[in-house]
């Protein structure tokens, strides 16, 4: 499974009030449930700044992810932005391998 971090930023127009958001976050999950079972979410927050949301997932591949991303947008009316990501125990591992600087 390979990792991916998601900003997720609403439009203004989605949301009525602080109920609606709940609402909506439980349609959205709902969908993603049923599209992307296959999906592990692990964390969820919600941040200041630029964004509003970010979310880091797993998925079987990138185009898995790409159907999170989608479902989320078409839901909250948003913008998103998905990267994978590597934990970094396994990074340095992979830097492990790599053949030394002559």
């Amino acid at each position: 499974m390979l990792t991916f971090v998601m900003l997720t930023r609403l439009s203004p127009d989605a949301l009525r009030s602080p109920a609606t958001l709940e609402e909506l976050e439980q349609k959205a999950m709902d969908q993603v449930r049923g599209e992307c079972p296959r999906v592990e979410w692990l964390h969820n927050f919600a941040i200041l700044g630029p964004c509003d949301y970010l979310d880091i997932f797993r998925a079987p591949d990138l185009e898995t992810a790409m159907e999170v991303a989608t479902i989320i947008r078409t839901y909250g009316h948003a913008t998103t932005e998905v990267w994978t990501a590597t934990e970094w125990k396994d990074y340095k591992e992979m830097l492990h391998k790599l053949p030394k600087a002559a």
